[in-house]
């Protein structure tokens, strides 16, 4: 049974459309055809259900695209296994952080003890997402507020931290130090867009609280949120940790939110199961002494 055959056999499974296919592979249609004809052929059973031009796995095609794709991880495990040999100066990590404005303060300070491992960052939204890419062993880690769980995936908590509201400074909150969030109610909310993690959870303290919160503006950059609240556009939750040295920004201030309790817990999450280089064993031991220094 020859790689190339499973490859072509996986994209004809995703697709499930030869000619889609066959122009993604960039071999000819009947060339594919035959290739899955005879893996057919040598497996003894068919793969696919076929209706004139439509094609569609069936219960044996489903299964064994499952052992193949299992395959195919193994080997990309073994790549990373064999790069990482290169040692932690040469690694790479790839992590998804849903905390505001946590990464670039963290990964400054990582990379100015490691400057030559490269760093992918994944832009993932819900905990769901989350959870599917550190199953799928897509990224190493994830640096998130809420628990990520699964039966393979690993949790370790870093920090804990209360919510804050930050608004502007000529707000008629900004002479307070801090705030029940049902007096916030009409307030209008610069925010997070509606599938991201944080956003979630923001949305639920407000339903806590006893009300949905007015939106005036969603945005995916939190930096775009900050400059939105200093120029008096509304008003937004932050967590002091995350904000840094934009916490001391003098056109804004930040209110204890005293009912609900809105405390979130930092953790970092990975796949027990997946392969970690060096590089990513020592970022990960970098994050837990972060935050602890926090």
């Amino acid at each position: 049974m020859e790689f190339l055959q499973l490859k072509y056999f996986q994209t004809v499974a995703r697709l499930e459309h030869i000619t889609k296919a066959a122009k993604e592979l960039n071999v000819s249609q009947p060339s594919l055809s035959n290739s899955i004809q005879r893996l057919e052929n040598r497996l003894g059973m068919p793969l696919f259900e076929r209706h004139g031009r439509q094609i569609k796995l069936n219960a044996f095609g489903k299964t064994y695209l499952r052992r193949v794709e299992q395959a195919f991880l193994e080997l990309e495990e073994a790549e990373r296994e064999l790069s990482d040999m290169a040692g932690l100066e040469h690694g790479v990590v790839s992590i998804a952080v849903s905390l505001p404005y946590v990464l670039p303060t963290l990964l400054k300070q990582f990379l100015t003890l490691h400057p030559h491992v490269r760093i992918i960052q994944r832009q993932l939204g819900s905990a769901a997402e989350i959870r599917s890419e550190l199953e799928n062993a897509e990224i190493d880690f994830c640096i998130s507020s809420t628990p990520v769980a699964g039966p393979d995936i690993e949790w370790l908590t870093l920090a804990e931290e209360d919510l804050c509201l930050t608004v502007p400074k000529g707000h008629r909150f900004a002479s307070r130090k801090s705030i029940a969030l049902r007096e916030a109610a009409d307030e209008p909310f610069i925010s997070l867009s509606a599938r991201t993690n944080f956003r979630e959870i923001t949305d639920a303290f407000c339903r806590q609280a006893g009300f949905e919160p007015h939106v005036a503006f969603e945005l995916e950059e939190v930096s775009a949120i900050q400059t939105l609240v200093e120029m008096g556009l509304g008003i937004t939750f932050t967590l002091p940790l995350s904000l840094g040295n934009r916490a001391l920004n003098p056109g804004t201030v930040q209110l204890q939110i005293t009912e609900p309790r809105c405390q979130r817990t930092f953790g970092i999450a990975w796949n027990r199961k997946h392969y970690l280089s060096q590089a990513a064993l020592h970022f990960r031991e970098f994050a837990v002494e972060f935050f602890g220094g926090h």
